[in-house]
Protein backbone atom coordinates (compact mmCIF):
# COMPACT_ATOMS: atom_id res chain seq x y z
CA UNK A 1 0.00 0.00 0.00
CA UNK A 2 0.97 3.90 -0.63
CA UNK A 3 -0.02 6.78 1.25
CA UNK A 4 -0.40 10.44 -0.29
CA UNK A 5 -0.86 13.54 1.39
CA UNK A 6 -1.19 17.42 -0.11
CA UNK A 7 -1.44 20.33 1.87
CA UNK A 8 -2.89 23.52 0.40
CA UNK A 9 -2.21 26.02 2.78
CA UNK A 10 -4.56 28.92 2.25
CA UNK A 11 -4.89 33.02 3.52
CA UNK A 12 -5.69 33.34 7.47
CA UNK A 13 -9.03 35.37 6.52
CA UNK A 14 -9.71 32.62 3.68
CA UNK A 15 -13.67 31.35 4.32
CA UNK A 16 -13.11 27.66 5.10
CA UNK A 17 -16.86 27.38 4.24
CA UNK A 18 -15.86 27.56 0.59
CA UNK A 19 -14.13 23.91 1.08
CA UNK A 20 -16.66 22.55 2.69
CA UNK A 21 -18.93 23.35 -0.06
CA UNK A 22 -16.55 22.50 -2.65
CA UNK A 23 -15.87 18.83 -0.91
CA UNK A 24 -19.82 18.47 -0.12
CA UNK A 25 -20.23 19.38 -4.00
CA UNK A 26 -17.59 17.35 -5.36
CA UNK A 27 -16.21 14.45 -2.64
CA UNK A 28 -18.68 11.46 -4.10
CA UNK A 29 -16.61 11.63 -7.14
CA UNK A 30 -13.88 9.07 -5.62
CA UNK A 31 -16.49 7.05 -3.49
CA UNK A 32 -15.85 4.30 -6.44
CA UNK A 33 -12.17 5.18 -7.71
CA UNK A 34 -10.32 1.85 -8.70
CA UNK A 35 -7.24 1.23 -6.09
CA UNK A 36 -8.62 3.57 -3.91
CA UNK A 37 -8.47 2.19 -0.38
CA UNK A 38 -9.76 5.36 0.97
CA UNK A 39 -9.61 9.18 0.82
CA UNK A 40 -9.97 11.01 3.97
CA UNK A 41 -10.77 14.65 2.55
CA UNK A 42 -9.22 16.81 5.71
CA UNK A 43 -9.05 20.43 6.72
CA UNK A 44 -7.41 22.48 9.43
CA UNK A 45 -9.25 25.91 10.01
CA UNK A 46 -7.06 28.42 12.00
CA UNK A 47 -8.17 29.25 15.69
CA UNK A 48 -9.06 25.69 16.31
CA UNK A 49 -6.42 23.99 16.82
CA UNK A 50 -4.21 24.83 14.38
CA UNK A 51 -2.05 27.89 13.68
CA UNK A 52 -3.63 27.73 9.62
CA UNK A 53 -6.82 27.02 7.45
CA UNK A 54 -5.55 24.55 4.46
CA UNK A 55 -6.64 21.66 2.53
CA UNK A 56 -5.20 18.67 3.05
CA UNK A 57 -6.43 15.10 1.77
CA UNK A 58 -4.96 12.19 3.32
CA UNK A 59 -5.30 8.84 0.92
CA UNK A 60 -4.28 4.98 0.94
CA UNK A 61 -3.84 3.50 -2.63
CA UNK A 62 -4.03 -0.10 -2.49
CA UNK A 63 -2.26 0.03 -6.08
CA UNK A 64 0.08 2.12 -7.84
CA UNK A 65 -2.22 2.04 -10.82
CA UNK A 66 -4.64 3.36 -8.74
CA UNK A 67 -2.59 6.63 -7.09
CA UNK A 68 -1.04 7.32 -11.01
CA UNK A 69 -4.55 7.57 -12.47
CA UNK A 70 -5.62 10.00 -9.92
CA UNK A 71 -2.73 12.32 -10.08
CA UNK A 72 -2.79 11.96 -14.42
CA UNK A 73 -6.73 12.37 -14.21
CA UNK A 74 -8.80 15.76 -15.04
CA UNK A 75 -10.16 15.10 -11.17
CA UNK A 76 -6.67 15.98 -9.83
CA UNK A 77 -6.20 18.73 -12.98
CA UNK A 78 -9.18 20.48 -11.26
CA UNK A 79 -7.27 20.97 -7.87
CA UNK A 80 -4.20 22.08 -10.04
CA UNK A 81 -6.45 25.33 -11.39
CA UNK A 82 -8.33 26.05 -8.46
CA UNK A 83 -5.23 25.74 -6.16
CA UNK A 84 -1.75 25.65 -8.30
CA UNK A 85 0.13 22.35 -8.38
CA UNK A 86 0.65 21.31 -4.62
CA UNK A 87 3.80 19.73 -3.99
CA UNK A 88 2.33 16.10 -3.26
CA UNK A 89 3.52 13.79 -0.36
CA UNK A 90 4.10 10.09 -1.08
CA UNK A 91 4.78 7.00 1.96
CA UNK A 92 4.98 3.60 1.90
CA UNK A 93 2.81 2.32 4.46
CA UNK A 94 4.72 0.05 6.83
CA UNK A 95 1.09 -0.95 9.01
CA UNK A 96 -2.44 -0.57 8.78
CA UNK A 97 -5.11 -1.25 11.42
CA UNK A 98 -9.04 -0.87 10.83
CA UNK A 99 -10.06 -0.77 14.49
CA UNK A 100 -13.96 0.57 13.73
CA UNK A 101 -14.74 -1.17 10.32
CA UNK A 102 -17.40 0.78 8.19
CA UNK A 103 -17.40 3.75 10.50
CA UNK A 104 -17.60 7.39 9.26
CA UNK A 105 -14.81 9.58 10.94
CA UNK A 106 -14.91 13.03 12.35
CA UNK A 107 -11.48 13.90 12.71
CA UNK A 108 -8.06 13.30 12.00
CA UNK A 109 -4.55 13.33 13.39
CA UNK A 110 -1.28 13.12 11.51
CA UNK A 111 2.18 12.84 13.42
CA UNK A 112 5.57 13.51 11.91
CA UNK A 113 8.45 11.81 13.52
CA UNK A 114 12.22 11.79 12.36
CA UNK A 115 13.99 8.65 12.50
CA UNK A 116 16.60 9.40 14.91
CA UNK A 117 20.55 8.93 14.17
CA UNK A 118 22.34 6.13 15.80
CA UNK A 119 19.85 3.36 16.49
CA UNK A 120 18.98 1.07 13.32
CA UNK A 121 16.11 1.87 11.69
CA UNK A 122 14.66 -1.44 11.70
CA UNK A 123 14.21 -1.25 15.27
CA UNK A 124 12.58 2.59 15.56
CA UNK A 125 9.89 1.37 13.29
CA UNK A 126 9.70 -1.80 14.83
CA UNK A 127 8.82 0.10 18.32
CA UNK A 128 6.65 2.53 16.89
CA UNK A 129 4.10 -0.46 15.01
CA UNK A 130 3.57 -1.91 18.43
CA UNK A 131 1.89 1.11 19.58
CA UNK A 132 -1.86 0.69 20.04
CA UNK A 133 -4.24 3.19 19.00
CA UNK A 134 -6.13 5.15 21.54
CA UNK A 135 -9.74 4.43 22.20
CA UNK A 136 -11.86 5.88 19.42
CA UNK A 137 -9.54 5.62 16.33
CA UNK A 138 -11.13 4.33 13.63
CA UNK A 139 -8.26 3.19 11.37
CA UNK A 140 -4.27 4.11 11.73
CA UNK A 141 -0.98 4.09 9.60
CA UNK A 142 2.16 4.07 9.91
CA UNK A 143 3.88 5.13 6.62
CA UNK A 144 7.71 6.36 6.58
CA UNK A 145 9.25 8.49 3.81
CA UNK A 146 13.20 6.96 3.65
CA UNK A 147 14.24 9.85 1.33
CA UNK A 148 13.85 12.27 4.68
CA UNK A 149 13.94 9.20 7.36
CA UNK A 150 10.51 10.42 8.53
CA UNK A 151 7.83 8.18 10.07
CA UNK A 152 4.28 9.75 9.77
CA UNK A 153 1.33 8.18 11.74
CA UNK A 154 -1.96 8.90 10.47
CA UNK A 155 -5.07 7.85 12.72
CA UNK A 156 -8.83 8.47 11.64
CA UNK A 157 -10.47 8.95 15.35
CA UNK A 158 -14.97 8.57 15.27
CA UNK A 159 -14.91 11.73 17.50
CA UNK A 160 -13.13 14.65 18.23
CA UNK A 161 -8.89 14.19 17.86
CA UNK A 162 -7.13 14.02 21.21
CA UNK A 163 -5.12 16.14 22.28
CA UNK A 164 -1.62 15.85 22.40
CA UNK A 165 1.36 16.48 19.55
CA UNK A 166 0.96 16.62 15.93
CA UNK A 167 -1.44 18.27 13.64
CA UNK A 168 -5.12 17.68 13.99
CA UNK A 169 -7.97 17.82 11.01
CA UNK A 170 -11.65 17.84 10.63
CA UNK A 171 -13.10 15.07 7.97
CA UNK A 172 -15.42 16.58 5.76
CA UNK A 173 -15.76 13.23 3.71
CA UNK A 174 -14.51 9.47 3.19
CA UNK A 175 -14.41 8.31 0.35
CA UNK A 176 -13.60 4.53 0.44
CA UNK A 177 -14.20 2.32 -2.75
CA UNK A 178 -12.21 -0.67 -1.94
CA UNK A 179 -11.39 -0.12 2.18
CA UNK A 180 -12.43 -3.51 2.60
CA UNK A 181 -9.72 -4.77 0.70
CA UNK A 182 -6.86 -2.94 2.62
CA UNK A 183 -4.17 -5.62 4.10
CA UNK A 184 -4.24 -4.74 7.57
CA UNK A 185 -1.42 -5.50 10.20
CA UNK A 186 2.67 -5.38 9.47
CA UNK A 187 3.24 -4.89 6.01
CA UNK A 188 7.06 -5.61 5.80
Amino acid sequence: MHAMQYEIVLPADYDMDTIRTRVAARGHVLDDFPGLGLKAYLMRERGTDSPVNSYAPFYLWNTPEGMNSFLWNPLFQGLVDTFGRPEVRYWTVLSYEENAPGTLPASATRLRVPVPDGIPPADFVAESLDRTPAEGAVASAVVIDPSRWELVHFTLWEGKAPQGPGDRFEVLHLSAPERDKMAAGRQW
